[in-house]
């Protein structure tokens, strides 16, 4: 079983006036309206632009990258926004490293990102939702990461889906619930990609298509 790591690297993103932003008051809308999306074609949209010798968070050919060049390290973007109750939504695949890693989406994340819900999966078939709080990870649900058949591995893309409507916490993986549990800890925040290693570092995941909706 895979146990979630404790240290991480925090990526901050600021809100350029690009950014394709619908609205961050997600209670103005109807249930399903498209609240926010960005398909990183535009390197202007808002999103980090990091490279270190530790890891990178960029824009990459119409999708945004992160890899992961050191071990037991998560890394995230954010695009600077503030939602309530959401569905964050990306298509997701691996371009290199390997498969035992983790990567996802998040919600509810303050400002310095100490706090959010993070919903991922692995490259070799593993699942977990979490939270963060003041920088120490803690799963939900499980003690450990579990598997599931309806992620697809290796190199293989997937598309995850993170429900955030109320106290209610689930993940979608290629239409499929894979699970759902209850946490009060966040009302509101932030959403974004994360990405991270294990003991073997070099993760490098691709992200497109990310999609806020209202519930």
């Amino acid at each position: 079983m895979k146990i979630r790591i404790l240290f991480l690297i925090a990526i901050f993103c600021v809100v350029s006036l690009s950014c394709q932003l619908l609205t961050s008051k997600s209670s103005m809308f109807e249930s399903g309206d498209l609240l926010y999306k960005d398909g990183f074609s535009d390197p202007r949209s808002g999103w980090d632009r990091v490279q270190k010798q530790e890891y990178l968070a960029d824009y990459a050919d119409g999708v945004y990258r992160i890899k992961v060049s050191e071990p037991n390290v998560d890394v995230w973007a954010n695009p600077g926004l503030s939602f309530d109750n959401v569905i964050v939504e990306v298509d997701a695949t691996k371009g290199g490293g390997p498969d035992d890693n983790n990567f996802g989406v998040i919600c509810r994340s303050d400002q310095d990102a100490h706090r959010f819900y993070y919903f991922v999966i692995s490259s070799d078939g593993y699942y977990g939702i979490g939270k963060v709080k003041d920088d120490m990870q803690v799963l939900l649900g499980w003690d450990s990461m579990q598997p599931s058949e309806y992620i697809r591995q290796g190199y293989a893309l997937n598309h995850i889906r993170a429900d955030c409507v109320d106290n209610r916490l689930a993940l979608y993986v290629n239409g499929e619930k894979i699970l759902e549990t209850k946490d009060d800890s966040y009302i509101s925040g932030d959403v974004g990609m994360i990405a991270g290693s294990f003991d073997i570092p070099g993760v490098d995941i691709y992200f497109d298509n990310f999609l806020v909706l209202k519930p």
